[in-house]
């Protein structure tokens, strides 16, 4: 057992020996009372008391974990803890009590790992293992460690209607998905990831409510009408009674960081949470996490899913921004697969450039403050002080496949040569590489967006919201039905398979690109000061340096589907070659670039296969 400093001050809380306090924030209640039923059947019904700000609160004797209970607004309809642990029978159904001092922690020297040494791989519980349980990714967690992972993120687990569901509809945020294999399932998974090493991300909503089983608005204004989003009614975080509503949130993410020793939080869609007051929610938030996390000895982050193209997320508070460890960079992956594909549709209209991916390189951000013809305004702005650490790149994750039309991943679009490229694309920049499950081996399992909801005219709303918001995708005809059960088992993959062919070859590609990324100290360096790139126009070709003081890499990675040579000026000594996507070993055309390069002073020519990269190291 673990006991802790901090405490969760709404929801159901076990106090010792003698019973359970139960607080909840209700200002659109006069009366407030909590229906008890214990696990062996006694039914039990106690008035809470009303404090001053809008809560109820009150101590009920004889309550237990295992327990189960709902509120009564007004002697009305009972309804769940906004602030439950645990929903064992959904979103519509009683909360249940539950005691974390019951779980046995085996980590208790772990202090987590540097940002800089983060290699994420993004995972769907439900559809990452056979089972689709917590206890169901334990086993295959030696074969991410083998692969060179650093950092499990996990999409948001949060109680959602139905058994399958990406996570984004969570209603009951304290609460992990009770199919999944719910509190308990979700602390052993962490407990074992740290046993092997691994950090942890919990993908985490604040942006809005799902939009079935959310009872949140019969107890308090937790949403406002001032704001809209793509999902509903925005969060109320600057309005009339916003204060409480800040406290909620903030308390789920310092939850996650006690209770179940979380090492990171990816919040998603920050654009999103609106708030116009002095002091942003996502400052505060980035205060109290960074404050939690001194407290318990740890490295903890947050990194942010944003649109805006906007520095200040990331800037600390004492420069004016929000202190956000890190954040997606989505034009990072626009530029990168529609120089592969050829894409133009929806938002990858603004992109297909070779000099945005050097863009990108440069400065993070491609869209700078330029005119967007997708949003039809000028978007973004500059970022050349941020470090690379700062940014979290990809060339696939959940919404990058999912939102497609077929779900259809990056291996139904390009050929061997260019997923190569685009492995080391990724894991080779200056940046936070992120890999969606399965792409280290060139899965070809489609990931659909699907859901399990009840109510028969809130599926049919999804299914005309996602045929109207599809605009790429490698298949023809309709999508598949996002509530059909065929739609989720069709996007499991099976880790425990061996592969061969391709995508054996593939996987061995991954590897070796995350260990020269682990071994070669210069692969570790962020600091845009000593990290040179110069983009070749006409050949597609770019070219990275990034240095040490006592060594140098060359990256170059060819965009073009013929057969190159640059000429680059390195500084001299002897350059020696440590990796080629051409070999014959990586089921490639043969090797142009030289094993070696000899530079004494001046230029050197670099011949390259198309769709390729070559890794030269200089030692000076």
């Amino acid at each position: 057992m673990e006991t802790t400093a901090w405490n969760l001050d709404i929801g159901a809380t076990v106090s010792g020996t003698t019973g359970t306090g139960f607080r909840v924030w209700a200002p659109k209640a006069q009366s407030m009372v909590v229906q008890l039923v214990s696990a062996r059947g006694k039914e039990e019904r106690v008035a809470l008391l009303q404090e001053q700000s809008g809560y109820f609160s009150g101590m009920v004797n004889g309550v237990a974990a295992g327990d189960r209970y709902l509120y009564l607004k007004d002697s009305g309809t009972g309804r769940p803890d906004p602030a439950s642990r645990f929903q064992p029978d959904g979103v519509h159904g009683a909360s249940q009590v539950v005691d974390p001092r019951l779980f046995t922690w085996h980590d208790k020297h772990w202090q987590g790992i540097r940002q800089e040494e983060y290699v994420i791989y993004e995972l769907h519980v439900g559809t990452f293992s056979r089972e689709g349980t917590f206890d169901g990714v334990i086993p295959l967690l030696d074969y991410l460690v083998n692969l060179g992972i650093t950092a499990v993120e996990i999409m948001p687990v949060a109680q959602c209607p139905g058994r399958r569901n990406w996570g984004y509809d969570g209603v009951y945020l304290f609460a992990p998905q009770n199919n999944y294999g719910g509190p308990d399932g979700l602390k052993r998974l962490v407990d074992a990831c740290h046993a092997h090493g691994l950090a942890v991300i919990l993908d985490v909503v604040y942006n809005h409510f799902g939009p079935e089983g959310n009872y949140s608005g019969e107890f308090g204004y937790y949403t406002t009408d001032r704001y809209r989003t793509p999902w509903g009614a925005a969060l109320n975080y600057d309005g009339p009674c916003s204060d409480p509503v800040n406290d909620f949130f903030i308390a789920n993410a310092l939850y996650w960081l006690h209770e179940y020793h979380i090492d990171t939080l990816r919040l998603d869609s920050v654009d999103w949470i609106f708030d116009l007051t002095a002091r942003h929610f996502l400052q505060r938030l980035a205060e109290e996490v960074h404050r939690h996390g001194q407290m318990l000895g740890k490295r903890i982050y947050l990194i942010a899913e944003y649109d805006a193209n906007d520095a200040r997320l990331v800037r600390p508070a004492e420069q004016g921004g929000y202190g956000i460890d890190a954040q997606w960079n989505d034009g990072f992956h626009h530029s990168l697969r529609t120089l592969l594909t050829g894409e133009t549709t929806g938002y990858y209209e603004d992109y297909g450039q070779f000099s945005q991916l050097v863009k990108a390189f440069e400065n993070g951000f491609v869209y700078t403050g330029e005119y967007s013809a997708f949003r039809r305004r000028r978007h973004g702005g500059p970022s050349p002080e941020v470090p690379g650490s700062r940014f979290v790149v990809f060339s696939q994750n959940h919404d990058q496949i999912g939102n497609r039309k077929c779900g259809d991943r990056l291996a139904a679009s390009v050929s061997h040569e260019q997923l190569l490229l685009a492995a080391g694309t990724v894991l080779l920049s200056p940046y936070i590489p992120l890999l969606f499950m399965g792409e280290e081996y060139g899965e070809t399992a489609p990931f659909h967006y699907f859901v399990d909801h009840s109510d028969k005219q809130l599926i049919e709303a999804v299914r005309r919201g996602k045929a109207e918001e599809h605009a790429s995708g490698a298949c023809t005809g309709d999508p598949p039905d996002p509530a059909a059960e065929s739609t989720f088992l069709d996007s499991h993959i099976n880790l425990t398979l061996k592969r061969e062919g391709r995508q054996a070859c593939i996987l061995k590609f991954y590897r070796r690109l995350l260990a020269l990324r682990r071994k070669t100290p210069c692969l570790q360096v962020f600091d845009r000061n000593s990290i040179e790139v110069k983009g070749f126009e006409r050949q597609k070709t770019l070219a990275v340096i990034r240095q040490t003081e006592t060594s140098r890499v060359l990256c170059l990675f060819c965009f073009s589907d013929a057969a190159e040579e640059v000429m680059l000026i390195l500084p001299p000594g002897k350059w020696e070659k440590l990796l080629d996507s051409s070999h014959p070993q990586w089921d490639g055309a043969g090797e142009l670039a030289p094993r070696e390069l000899h530079v004494a002073q001046g230029a050197v020519n670099i011949p390259m296969q198309p769709f390729s990269l070559a890794v030269y190291e200089n030692r000076g």
